[in-house]
């Protein structure tokens, strides 16, 4: 990802890719993230892997798994799990509607991006639906056809 601002204040630092490939995403939410003092040096080092991250809804509260925040280097004693479960803020009324969402049959929440916003660590979650092997398959192909078009089209 890179490091420039743009105009909008956002300033990205993690993105999941294989996300929309895994998952139809149906909806989706801008949560804030409790972090440490670490955790905070080392997202703007850039040194964050949310490929496997998800979102849990526990007990009317929001958390996030399987975030990968590296230690600072110069954290020494006061450094942080690179795994820990971290508590997602969010509004009451968004969290009764991914309480409602989650429980749904084979719905998930997938962490697509991780960037500040205005100083300020945010993860943008994704209510996703996970694709069987054919429909990604078939998104491949879209892909591979538009390519090949657009192609086409620049050697006209």
């Amino acid at each position: 990802m890179t490091k420039t601002k743009p105009d909008d204040g956002i300033v990205p630092v993690a993105r999941n890719k294989r996300a929309r490939h895994d998952y139809e995403i149906l909806e989706t939410w801008e949560a804030g993230i409790m972090l440490t003092g670490t955790e905070v040096k080392s997202l703007r080092d850039g040194r964050a892997q949310i490929t496997d991250a998800y979102g849990v809804v526990k007990d009317g509260e929001v958390w996030l798994l399987n975030a990968h925040i590296a230690p600072y280097a110069q954290g020494n004693i006061w450094n942080h799990d690179p795994l820990r479960t971290r508590k997602l803020l969010l509004h009451q009324k968004e969290i009764r509607a991914m309480i409602g969402a989650v429980e749904r049959k084979g719905l998930t929440l997938v962490a697509l991006d991780l960037y500040f916003k205005d100083g300020r660590a945010k993860v943008k979650l994704g209510l996703g639906r996970g694709k069987k092997t054919h429909d990604k398959r078939a998104d491949l192909k879209e892909k591979d056809d538009a390519r090949d078009m657009a192609r086409a089209l620049r050697s006209r």
